[in-house]
């Protein structure tokens, strides 16, 4: 039971974690916060131990998911991936092979 308990309000404290920082804590998104908050308080009560441990697996699932997104976001913006890197490419291969003495074939050089 202590386990339980322990394991609840680890999984509370990483989601509201999660969506404090992803999601924001402005005034007008402050509702994300109450609802988990609600939640939480509205089910610590229940008997049902079944329905108590898909809640909290949903709440795990949940807290994985917005992490996982915004470190996926923040991994493209640093990848730059909105921008043709295909000249930038060909120009460190004709420095790297310049370093050694080579030549580019035709194909790569710019």
């Amino acid at each position: 039971m202590r386990t339980e308990v322990f394991q609840t309000a680890n999984i509370y404290r990483h989601l509201l974690k999660a969506v404090k920082k992803h999601i924001g804590k402005e005034e007008n998104k402050e509702h994300f916060l109450k609802f988990v908050t609600s939640e939480f308080h509205k089910n610590r009560n229940l008997s049902d131990g079944v329905a108590v441990q898909q809640k909290i697996k949903l709440a795990r699932d949940y807290t994985f998911l917005l992490n996982s997104v915004h470190h996926q976001k923040d991994l493209l913006f640093s990848y730059n991936i909105g921008i043709d890197r295909s000249d930038e490419v060909k120009r460190t291969l004709g420095k790297s092979a310049a370093s050694v003495g080579l030549q580019l074939p035709e194909v790569y050089r710019f």
